[in-house]
Parts: structure tokens; sequence; C-alpha cells
């Protein structure tokens, strides 16, 4: 079965370095238009921690 990728609409006109989103039961993906073989599979729930994890600061807690 065929994967209907689609790009960001931030991505902007030019097309390159989009991010692109896929939904195939139970997984999302996730890939760079500009490096379309390298693919991050999600669950839903997965995609929402990953959203939130970005928009609360850094990935990782800063060492002392």
């Amino acid at each position: 079965m065929p994967v209907n990728w689609q790009k960001s609409s931030f991505s902007g006109a030019g097309g390159e370095n989009c991010l692109e989103l896929a939904h195939t039961d139970p997984h999302v993906l996730l890939r760079e238009s500009d490096t379309p073989t390298d693919v991050l599979a999600l669950p839903p729930n997965g995609l929402l921690a990953l959203i939130r994890s970005l928009k609360g600061g850094p990935f990782m807690p800063e060492r002392e």
C-alpha cells in the first residue's frame, strides 16, 4: 500500500527541507523531504509527546 506523504504548511513555496507526515495504522510517519529514506515511525501518543517536548525547550536536562 503506498504511503500518502503530506508536507507541512510551514514549508514554504520552495519545497526543500520540508517536514513530511503520513499516517499508517498504527503509526504516524515523519521524514524530511531532503532525506526521504530516513523515516521516524511513532504511535500517535509518541508524536504528541515529541511535539510537547519540542515546544517545552531542550530535550536533555542540563547537567550540573
